[in-house]
């Protein structure tokens, strides 16, 4: 936990840098140029990493991970009803993050009639809660961890509703932040979930179909995230995201409790 925790800490601080610096170059430059910019930095890291490579080859002394095991991790996933539930709230949980990428920013140009600096301002302030989030990670790992994950996900949710409700800038800004502080452990929670229940020896198999299947959760939801801001306007695809996401949490909870039921008898 304290290690998923660190780097999901790492990755939500670079929400802070990363669109507070787009905003303020926004301001001199073209975004054209700022994207061109962006593209370089990439290009710097493919070069560090790179120079890695050699790095690497020495310390990969394990075995490629064989046809046999990658069948076991696929098997033990499927029988593993909890790992599946699991793997299904997150996929969905950024499937349903998916339309805000592409609401906020209208949201603030057509209904706040704004620009990049606010933009900037609302990332920068949710990264700064998710910060603040993900180093808490570790506190959290004293209470259960699924109704605790459950609970992440009602309450980014919940930060979400008010977009809906045509709150002032301020308001929806604290409520993103407050947002950023409850999404902020989700990834080293849920992370840590599929590493406590999976054996050691099928968990890079387990892991990479988890990685492989959320891969697709976010752009499909950004994808549908474009006709419905379209069609409903951004003010209530935020809020119809947040309600779906509330609605996820309890669905995630009844299943829960259907799951730790006890089956029922026969009759005889």
């Amino acid at each position: 936990m304290p290690a998923n925790a660190l780097v999901s800490s790492c990755t939500s601080a670079s929400v802070i840098i990363g669109p507070a610096l787009a905003g303020f170059l926004a301001t001199a430059v073209s975004p054209a140029w700022i994207l061109g910019l962006d593209a370089v930095s990439f290009a710097v890291l493919a070069v560090q990493v790179g120079r890695l490579g050699n790095v690497a080859g020495t310390t990969a002394t394990a075995a490629p991970i064989g046809s046999g095991r990658s069948a076991a991790g696929l098997n033990l996933l499927r029988g593993q009803p909890e790992l599946l539930g699991i793997l299904a709230l997150t996929w969905f949980f950024n499937f349903l993050y998916g339309p805000v990428e592409v609401a906020l920013p209208l949201h603030v140009t057509e209904d706040l009639h704004s620009g990049a600096n606010l933009l900037g301002l609302y990332w920068t302030l949710f990264g700064v809660g998710a910060v603040l989030g993900a180093l808490s990670a570790g506190a959290l790992r004293r209470f259960p961890l699924r109704p605790v994950t459950l609970g992440i996900v009602a309450g980014w949710g919940l930060t979400l509703v008010p977009f809906g409700l045509g709150v002032p800038a301020g308001v929806s800004l604290v409520c993103f932040a407050l947002g950023g502080v409850v999404y902020g452990p989700f990834t080293a929670l849920s992370f840590t979930l599929f590493q406590d229940r999976t054996p050691a020896a099928l968990l890079t198999t387990v892991l990479a179909v988890r990685s492989a299947a959320l891969l697709t959760a976010a752009p499909v939801g950004t994808a549908l995230g474009g006709p419905l801001t379209a069609a409903m306007g951004p003010r209530t695809v935020l809020a119809v995201s947040g309600i779906a996401t509330i609605a996820l949490a309890v669905a995630g909870a009844a299943a829960r409790v259907r799951g730790r039921r006890p089956p029922a008898p026969r009759p005889v």
